[in-house]
């Protein structure tokens, strides 16, 4: 798998192309960390203090990466990284109780049960500036199984949106054998499993099952689940409710279904043929996504049904939220370092070898200068 990684990263940093023209329990609050600085190994200026941030279970291990890289530099710079899931993640930022979030989804800048906006709360929270989404880790969401006999395993929009909508119940369905032509399938009831935590990750899943679905998806995309099957906790949960559970199936960032051992279904996009999830199919998915944000909001609006031949659609955008302004001077300077490096070639670096894919350079270059322009 990584040897894939390591070509498809070619493919995903060649995306020049993609033109964006537009924590523990008890969090230590805002503005108690130290305004002074040090030196690192390097000469570079750090500063010193204590950053805390919340959110996607699916950055969980990319993100502990970065910090452990980060802090070879700046060691006197204390990360705690919660991974609570997007939904918690963004309510903690806006009450103020973490620095910045993770979220594989943008901040949402209308509502849709009439409270306010989880950006205009965000906005509120930066001292009355905007917030910013700031793309980081591109976490491809795996349709990953734990099926005996079955090597490779085709599933197609329409039926995954059935599977996971509790439609079709058992492995042996007509549509699941005719995506899989010569493979012995059984006739064993179908297990899912779900995030029961508010995520971005189910959100972006439920975009893909409502876009490519034909209509088989009956729900709205959301962070709260509202398909059949078993809810487990944060993306380590549903990987290991696979792993443990014969004929079973869930949604769940990339890595988590590498480093459990789990099946990876391809995916009939409508292009003639099934498309294996690599690095490089993740990119040709990224490619066709457009600017949904302006100036240093870099918000993106994936195309959850491309139909590109070798692009695997499923894939999602872990932004980092975090607010352009109104932050104590001293917190400031601790995002701004930490988010720098994460931007950096050597914090995009750090990910090639854990099943994400980095950064393309035409976006990680617009990211880091949004980073600079905090204030």
């Amino acid at each position: 798998m990584n040897r894939l990684l390591r070509v498809g990263s070619v493919a995903v940093a060649s995306l020049g192309v993609l033109a964006l023209s537009a924590c523990g329990s008890d969090p230590e609050p805002s503005g108690s960390s130290s305004p002074s600085t040090g030196s690192s190994s390097t000469g570079a200026e750090c500063p010193q203090g204590t950053l805390n941030a919340e959110g996607s279970s699916a950055q969980k291990n990319a993100i502990e990466e970065v910090i452990s890289k980060y802090n070879e530099t700046c060691d006197k710079v204390t990360v705690n990284y919660n991974p609570t899931g997007s939904g918690a993640g963004i309510k903690q930022f806006n009450a103020s109780q973490v620095d910045f979030a993770g979220s594989d989804s943008a901040l949402k800048t209308e509502s849709k049960d009439g409270g306010e906006p989880e950006a205009a709360q965000a906005a509120k929270r930066c001292a009355n500036n905007p917030a910013l989404n700031l793309p980081m880790v591109i976490g491809p969401v795996a349709i990953a199984y734990n099926l005996d006999g079955v090597q490779k395993l085709v599933l197609d929009g329409a039926t995954a949106a059935k599977i996971f909508q509790g439609d079709i119940k058992t492995w042996n369905d007509p549509a699941i054998a005719k995506l899989n032509a010569g493979v012995t399938l059984p006739s064993a009831p179908i297990s899912v499993f779900f995030r029961s935590d508010e995520s971005g990750t189910t959100e972006n899943f439920t975009k893909y099952l409502k876009a490519a679905g034909g209509g088989a998806w009956k729900g709205e995309p959301a962070k709260k689940w509202t398909g059949t099957g078993a809810g487990k906790e944060k993306s380590a949960g549903v990987a290991e409710g696979v792993k443990s559970t014969k004929n079973a199936i869930t949604y769940v960032e990339w890595s988590y279904a590498v480093d459990n051992k789990l099946g990876v279904a391809q995916i009939d996009n409508g292009s003639g043929t099934p498309v294996e999830l690599t690095a490089e199919s993740a990119g040709k998915a990224l490619a066709a996504a457009k600017p949904a944000g302006t100036g240093s909001d870099l918000a993106l609006k994936l195309d959850y049904a491309t139909k590109e031949a070798g692009a695997y659609p499923i894939i999602l955008v872990t932004y980092e939220i975090a607010c352009s302004k109104g932050l104590p001077a001293e917190k400031t300077a601790l995002v701004k370092s930490f988010l720098t490096y994460f931007a950096g070639k050597d914090g995009q670096g750090a990910l090639t070898e854990l099943n994400y894919a980095p950064l393309p350079e035409e976006i990680r270059t617009k990211v880091d200068a949004a980073i600079q322009t905090i204030s």
